[in-house]
């Protein structure tokens, strides 16, 4: 909106006629005696007969009865020809009553005679009162000239009339830059007044601030401005605008605030990493479980918890992005005028599958299966009871199920409603790897079995939910973009999982570290720092040979188009490269995406650990199964279908 508010402006210009014909007092619309006294002091020194007809014509004048003033100025003027005050109001009572030739003949006299801010503020708005239509522009800029004249010489800063005027004439003549000066006059000298918020609206719509604006007409309307006016003012797109304006500063506060959450979640994974940290190095390693380390382990769970909980929040904000993005780049095409339609299609386009996607992912569900499958006691007697004794002698609730698999995992988990594993009555479960367990010594075993125990009665695995679900979805939501051929660098969402899943990697495998400290705790009190290292050394060990023997396998299987021998029969026969691998793997330093501390720094802890002298147990871990062979077969065969379903 540029200077369109002319024909708005009217209402103000009737005022104004009345506000500069009176000399303004500390009330405005009150005229300034002490003004008016020194006027008719300066007249009784010309002509002291005529004071009485000079103040009757000024009251006169003051309710509107202009032919009246018009006759009393007269008198005063025959007395006294070249007193301009008399002039000037003569000159404005005769326009007002129809004769605006002699009128402003005075008027240009009355200037001719004395250029005071008075004389030339009085002929600006005659001139500018005289009509729209009729007045030619030669007028109108001479209105102006005169009202930015008198405006630079007066120095009664009381009098409304002067800065009002030239308002009205800037904005007849659009002279923004004269409109901006008698705005800021009015907002520093009369800044409650009506006129001049309506001013300061239409100055704030010049500057496309429409909040503003659209502020600044409902105080003028609230000082008497005309409600229709105020209306029609609003209706030229300045309420909508504002609106928008409101809406966008809501979202843009709403993504701030959003952001900040993010960020602030990543300070306090931060914060409770270094805690953690600090809190295992002070700790004694040989008491319980310190109050220190179970405060950790509990802001741990709440962090997680919320962490997880604002995936869920921030969807709502991605999708507003992903579709503020597109909409604003379509928008800007429209704005230059040049609109390459492949481009458009492939970013709108883009935007909705992203938001389709992001929205049927929370919907998917993912049966959980447990892996392998369940070993029954009567194929592993002496297992079964080595596994009972390992939690007698912690002192916890033994497993109900082991379940085996092809691989080298060893690990813990537990079934059951969330009612059922908070009541610790759920089902607990061990993952048993076929592939671990060459060459695997009882004693060691049993180290890295009393270590898995330990997050059983640590409660580790008793919860979780939250970070499983999150977890998940983040999966399915990058699954399904990249699917969808969406998983592109200019893609919001895909640099919003990234970062998401950034932070809740690094709270919730900072907790994860925690707990397998505490775990590694339990393993070496009761069974030795000899075992735990022993065992914990084998289980990575295993994880590099048994990939090297599959990929060696599998690779010739595949050439010769056979079948895979017995894989837990072949020959360990590591490659250089392997041993290096392993070597790389113990001895590393633990990073902050790392769920578990580095071999070599467990083992530095756990030196600090004293531990009880448990009786041996001699012998290999393959000695407690029934049939080995048959099992091993099994899982190779297993390993077999997995293969060629693939190939």
């Amino acid at each position: 909106m540029r200077l369109r508010g002319v024909c708005l402006f009217a209402a103000i210009v009737v005022a104004s006629s009345i506000a500069t014909v009176r000399a303004q007092g500390s009330d405005p619309y009150s005229r300034n005696m002490q003004k008016e006294q020194r006027i008719i002091d300066k007249l009784k020194a010309i002509a002291p007969q005529q004071v009485d007809n000079f103040t009757a014509a000024t009251k006169a004048i003051d309710r509107a009865d202009n032919e009246t003033a018009a006759k009393l100025y007269y008198e005063v003027l025959k007395a006294a020809p070249d007193f301009d005050p008399a002039m000037r109001r003569l000159g404005g009572a005769l326009i007002s009553s129809g004769h605006a030739r002699e009128g402003f003949a005075l008027l240009n006299q009355a200037v001719a005679k004395n250029r005071s801010p008075e004389n030339l503020i009085t002929l600006a708005q005659a001139l500018a009162m005289s009509g729209n239509d009729t007045n030619t522009k030669e007028e109108r800029q001479q209105a102006l000239s005169l009202a930015a004249e008198a405006n630079h010489l007066n120095e009664d800063t009381t009098d409304l009339g002067y800065p009002l005027v030239l308002a009205n004439v800037s904005l007849q003549q659009r002279n923004e830059a004269e409109f901006r000066f008698a705005t800021s006059l009015l907002e520093s000298r009369f800044p409650d007044l009506m006129f001049t918020h309506y001013c300061k609206a239409l100055r704030a719509a010049m500057d496309e601030r429409w909040i503003e604006a659209e502020n600044e007409i409902n105080k003028a309307q609230k000082l008497g401005l005309s409600p229709d006016t105020a209306a029609a003012f609003l209706d030229d797109g300045v309420h909508t605008r504002a609106q928008m304006w409101r809406y966008g500063y809501l979202a843009a506060f709403l993504v701030i605030a959003w952001l900040t959450g993010l960020l602030l979640l990543l300070v306090g994974g931060k914060l409770l990493s270094g805690a953690t940290l600090k809190s295992i190095e002070n700790s004694d390693p040989n008491s319980t479980i310190a109050g220190k380390e179970i405060s950790l382990r509990r802001w741990y769970r709440k962090v997680i918890n919320v962490a997880g909980v604002y995936y869920y929040i921030s969807l709502p904000f991605v999708i507003f992005l992903v579709l503020a993005l597109a909409a604003g780049l379509t928008y800007g095409f429209l704005l230059v005028g040049r609109i390459p339609i492949k481009l458009l299609l492939i970013i709108d386009l883009g935007a909705l599958i992203t938001v389709y996607k992001m929205i049927r992912s929370l919907f998917i569900r993912i049966e959980a299966e447990d892996p392998g499958r369940s070993l029954q006691e009567q194929e592993a007697p002496g297992l079964w009871r080595l596994v009972r004794q390992v939690a007698d002698t912690i002192g916890t609730r033994p497993v109900d199920e082991i379940r085996v698999t092809p691989g080298t995992e060893l690990a813990v988990y537990e079934t059951g409603s969330w009612r059922e594993r908070a009541n610790d009555s759920g089902r607990r479960k061990l993952i048993l790897g076929v592939a671990t367990l060459n060459g695997f010594k009882q004693d060691a075993f049993r180290a890295v079995l009393a270590h898995e125990y330990g997050h059983l009665s640590h409660r580790d695995t008793a919860g979780g939910d939250v970070a499983l679900r999150v977890n998940q979805d983040i999966m399915k939501f990058a699954n399904a973009m990249a699917l969808a051929g969406q998983a592109v660098w200019w893609n919001l969402a895909i640099h919003f999982l990234r970062v998401y899943h950034f932070i809740f990697r690094r709270i919730s495998h900072g907790a994860t570290r925690l707990q397998e400290v505490l775990a590694d705790r339990v393993a070496v009190r009761n069974f030795g720092l000899a075992a735990f290292e022993e065992g914990l050394t084998h289980a990575i060990r295993r994880s590099y040979e048994f990939e090297h023997v599959v990929t060696g396998e599998a690779s010739e299987a595949v050439q010769q188009r056979r079948s895979l021998r017995n894989l837990y029969g072949l020959p360990d026969e590591t490659t250089v490269s392997v041993e290096d691998k392993i070597k790389e793997a113990l001895n590393r330093e633990t990073s902050e995406d790392d769920t578990h501390p580095s071999p070599v720094e467990r083992f530095r802890l756990a030196r600090r650990i004293h531990s009880n002298s448990p009786e041996p147990a001699p012998g290999l871990v393959w000695e407690l199964f029934v049939d080995r062979e048959g099992l091993t077969k099994e899982m190779s065969e297993l390993v077999d279908r997995e293969l060629h379903s693939v190939s």
